[in-house]
């Protein structure tokens, strides 16, 4: 079984990306001055250290001078808490400033999301969206604070103790900087391998989830057809291979720090041999020695840190890019710059030869003409694919046709404002999606401002005003996420509520009634009744009971109306709609007497 591949983790550097994430520092000059003051500050103190250390064994320990002595450490351990309070402030800076970049990106991101149109959220996973939130962004986040100041502090620290040992021990300094080839090929060459490494582990590693979460997902099909054994079978090779590679980065770890670390202590005794001898000769001062071990310990750490940007960079390069591609998405249905606002409209629609595709040249919609009056009811069948639901999709204008019109009132809708046709057009889906937070935050969704006592009228009108208050809290009651704590027909019912209450002028329901049991789809044909009059409603129902009181029905077919009329009409004409009535009465009737 094929899993789609992971995306890359890792890119080369690109300056076009790496200026386009820079960009969002503008706002923060003046925390990011003054974290570079902050972190050259601390580069400074901590290169202070050993020449402190220096004069404590030359000028006082030597000569027996404890006053100065003890002096020299009062104001080294001044300069250390003073130190403290600069690593404070460059922390919480250089965090404020993270933080900062990553609210703006989130917020840019998040705007836009709600903007794109739907053609974006038909070929893209969410899961894959969501990503673009979380590890992308985090991924700047991690070069913004972490890799900065390692970048310039540990290269300030690098420049000043390569030049306070030259300035101590030419001779000293060089023989310790011939190890660098060595590190630079243990950083960059030999990490190489490391990255390849983890890659392969990550690719095992998602091709394990993938396979987890499809038997989590469809464990009862695995029980119903006694799949458990070779499904272990399967896992295990999966996990096995997941196993292999953990173990390979692991091993290349093992063999790569140490190395390094050996490389750092080679350096010290070479140092420690051959400035013992200079000790001995009397070329050098003990303290001078002192010091230049603790530079060599020093030395090692920022060539090491060093090493660590080059990943982090990689990874801001491939998030940062993912990111920019989703902000550089276009929107495909936007306002016209000249798009004028909707004024409060009677209902009348009209479609004029419109033609629709998704992709390509496939239409699914082919020539479609309909002209519906101010408050009629109509009613659309047709077999699944017949492009029913596609044509409520572009009365709302989530997607724009690709040929002819649609008028509102008169109005093409593509001359208008999307916010003021889609306030008076609601739209009741065959699934209900309800949004984390109490019902009364849910009904008030299309129209923050209704009242309680608004709201209370509605759901009365609806009879949902009964099962609500019996709930714990009433209309204060939680739905949690995606309505969970509700049945499928409750959330249904809310649902129907928080349309009629956004008070449209245009009403659909898309398949509505799908989700709920036969006695709860008459009260809502009941309260329909009243609250459709005088609203221009497109009812699709699967359902053919439900819609015989629709002032007419029209049935859809490759895209285009074959037959349209009443009930009674249609059942005359004995067409379409006739034969999908006939089949759908003889299965009710099949199953009563079964």
């Amino acid at each position: 079984m094929a899993y789609q591949q992971e995306e890359t983790t890792e890119k080369r550097f690109d300056p076009q990306i790496a200026r386009r994430i820079l960009s969002y520092l503008r706002p923060c000059v003046k925390q990011l001055a003054l974290s570079v003051v902050l972190v050259l500050v601390g580069s400074l103190i901590s290169l202070i250290g050993p020449l402190v250390t220096r004069s404590a064994v030359d000028d006082y320990i030597m000569v027996g001078d404890m006053t100065g002595l003890n002096i020299l450490v009062l104001a080294w351990l001044g300069i250390l808490c003073a130190n403290w309070f600069v690593s404070y402030w460059r922390m919480y800076t250089m965090s404020w400033i993270g933080q900062t970049v990553v609210h703006s990106i989130r917020k840019e991101l998040f705007d836009h999301l709600m903007k794109l149109s739907f053609d974006y959220y038909d070929k893209v996973p969410v899961g894959k969206t969501i990503t673009r939130f979380t590890s992308d962004v985090d991924s700047l986040n991690e070069l913004l604070t972490g890799g900065v100041v390692t970048l310039v502090s540990e290269s300030a620290v690098l420049i000043g103790i390569m030049g306070i040992m030259l300035s101590l021990d030419t001779r000293l300094a060089l023989l310790c900087f011939t190890v660098i080839p060595v590190l630079v090929y243990l950083t960059t060459g030999f990490r190489a391998k490391i990255v390849s490494a983890e890659r392969d582990e990550r690719s095992k590693t998602s091709e394990m989830n993938a396979y987890l979460q499809e038997n989590i997902s469809g464990v009862r099909v695995v029980q119903a057809f006694c799949r458990e054994g070779l499904n272990l079978k399967r896992f295990d090779k999966i996990s096995r291979a997941v196993f292999d590679a953990a173990m390979r980065v692991v091993y290349l770890f093992s063999y790569f720090w140490p190395f390094v670390d050996m490389t750092a202590v080679v350096g010290t005794v070479v140092v420690l041999w051959y400035g013992g001898l200079q000790v001995a000769h009397g070329t050098l001062s003990l303290g001078t020695l002192v010091a230049f071990i603790a530079y060599v310990g020093q030395f090692f750490g920022p060539i090491r840190n060093l090493s660590q940007i080059y990943r982090m960079v990689q990874r801001a390069m491939a998030g940062g890019e993912r990111i920019f591609r989703l902000l550089d998405t276009e929107i495909s249905i936007k306002d016209k710059p000249d798009a004028i606002e909707l004024p409060p409209i009677k209902g009348a629609v009209e479609f004029k030869d419109v033609y629709f595709a998704y992709e390509g040249d496939d239409h699914v919609i082919k020539g479609l003409n309909l002209s519906v009056r101010p408050g009629e009811t109509i009613a659309i069948v047709g077999q699944t694919g017949a492009g029913k639901t596609s044509i409520i999709n572009l009365l709302s204008r989530l997607y724009d046709v690709n040929a002819g019109s649609i008028l509102v009132d008169g109005y093409d809708i593509r001359n208008v404002t999307l916010a003021s046709l889609r306030r008076q057009v609601a739209v009741v889906l065959q699934e209900p999606f309800l949004f984390a937070g109490s019902i009364k935050d849910n009904l008030r969704y299309g129209r923050p401002e209704a009242t309680d006592g608004e709201i209370y009228e509605v759901c009365r009108q609806l009879g949902i005003d009964d099962f609500i208050r019996k709930l714990p809290k009433g209309y204060d009651t939680e739905v949690g996420e995606r309505g969970s704590k509700l049945s499928s027909g409750q959330r249904q019912l809310v649902s129907f509520a928080r349309a009629l209450l956004a008070r449209p002028a245009i009403l659909v329901l898309d398949e509505a009634t799908a989700s709920v049991d036969t006695y709860t789809e008459r009260l809502i044909q009941e309260a329909l009744r009243e609250l459709l009059k005088g609203r221009t409603s497109f009812v699709i129902a699967h359902r053919l009971s439900t819609i015989q009181e629709a002032n007419r029905i029209i049935v859809i077919d490759d895209g285009n109306v074959v037959e349209e009329g009443t009930h009674e009409q249609l059942i005359r004409a004995r067409g379409r709609y006739y034969h999908l009535y006939m089949m759908q009465f003889s299965s009710m009737a099949s199953r009563e007497v079964s």
